[in-house]
């Protein structure tokens, strides 16, 4: 059976559906979305010729005209350049597209950020739906609305937020995924817990043989808990305002860490587990939180085949392509920090000091 969580957001509230063979509800999904007579599905090398011709077949079979749109997969391709070819190729799907067609996006994060800000920005606004293929998209990137591209200066600093119209979360996909993508979607799991459920943590500490061995049903509670926690947090701030920065946490130095290392070079949920290592070490100097929680939290992540140490991170590097993230305002660094298992703060007297002493924690 599958589950359902809501996104309330008044008129752009969204149910995301989770389960198994779920993707081949996007026809009847569409066409539930009304007055839909086309459909463009964007998907990446990777992914389009496991899943593209699936997509393609349930959306036709509920009379939605679809055609199948790809670009190179990595994250070196979250760029201007790549919404530039989706462009191109949008409009030149005959017969025309129109205010009628929606956009898919089938793929992990990338490919729901690209095809959700080519949605966004497309004929000034077309529907979409997400079609997450990774653990990472599952629990994080395709509930939300935040759609964007990098810039060489920094993720994701060119974007909107542009709320799906559905979500469809199909765990079957998972099987296929890599291990290092599966643990990848792993931090942003561990990081939920960290944040907002301390049993979610135990969870993932109880099942964690069976999460990684992929067991459907532990997948889709996974999942479902942490879509839960995603979309608690976006209905009640969707525009990061507020607590939706608390989503933030490991995100920081993470980002920092994949500009530094370079796109494609290190994964996001690597780069984030860095992060949150980096992040509980300043939360125990800063006498936040004692150093037994820090070790959990690091141990974890470990145990989830994710990154805990990592050489050659420059200090002063990592501080100045800080200074350039989004979150920061009026070029103070902000962090969020853990005041508690479940609990975290944001704070905005982080200096380069207390980023250098963090970026101890990592050294091998």
């Amino acid at each position: 059976m599958n589950r359902k969580v809501a996104v309330n957001l008044a008129e752009r509230s969204y149910t995301v559906t989770i389960g198994a063979g779920v993707l081949d509800q996007l026809g009847p999904t569409a066409a539930e979305m009304g007055d839909v007579q086309s459909a463009a599905v964007v998907s990446d090398s990777n992914v389009a010729p496991l899943y593209g011709a699936q997509a393609v077949e349930s959306l036709r079979g509920a009379g939605v005209g679809a055609e199948l749109i790809t670009f190179p997969a990595g994250e070196e391709h979250k760029s201007l350049a790549t919404c530039g070819h989706l462009y191109d190729a949008l409009f030149a799907i005959s017969p025309p597209i129109d205010r009628r067609t929606v956009v898919v996006a089938l793929g992990g994060g990338v490919v729901g950020d690209v095809a959700g800000f080519v949605a966004a920005t497309a004929l000034r606004g077309l529907r979409y739906i997400q079609c997450p293929t990774t653990l990472l998209a599952d629990v994080d990137s395709s509930v939300g609305g935040k759609t964007g591209v990098d810039h060489a200066t920094g993720k994701n600093l060119i974007g909107a937020f542009h709320q799906p119209g559905a979500v469809l979360i199909d765990v079957a996909l998972l099987a296929s995924l890599p291990d290092a993508e599966l643990a990848n979607g792993l931090a942003e799991c561990v990081k939920h817990g960290v944040i907002r459920d301390p049993a979610l943590l135990e969870f993932i500490e109880d099942r964690a043989e069976e999460i990684l061995q992929r067991r459907p049903d532990v997948m889709a509670e996974l999942v479902e808990r942490n879509v839960a926690i995603k979309a608690a947090v976006v209905s009640a701030d969707e525009r990061e305002a507020g607590q939706r920065e608390h989503l933030n946490f490991g995100h920081t130095i993470g980002h920092a860490v994949e500009v530094l290392v370079g796109y494609g070079k290190v994964l996001h949920g690597e780069a984030v587990s860095l992060g949150m290592v980096a992040a509980c070490a300043m939360a125990v100097a800063r006498g936040l939180i004692e150093a037994d929680p820090a070790r959990r939290v690091e141990a974890l992540l470990k145990r989830m085949g994710l990154p805990v140490r990592r050489e050659g991170l420059s200090a002063d590097a990592i501080w100045d392509i800080m200074l350039h993230d989004k979150k920061a305002r009026g070029g103070q660094v902000r962090m969020v920090l853990p005041v508690m298992l479940g609990q975290v703060a944001t704070f905005e007297d982080i200096t380069p000091d207390t980023v250098g002493t963090a970026l101890k924690a990592l050294r091998p």
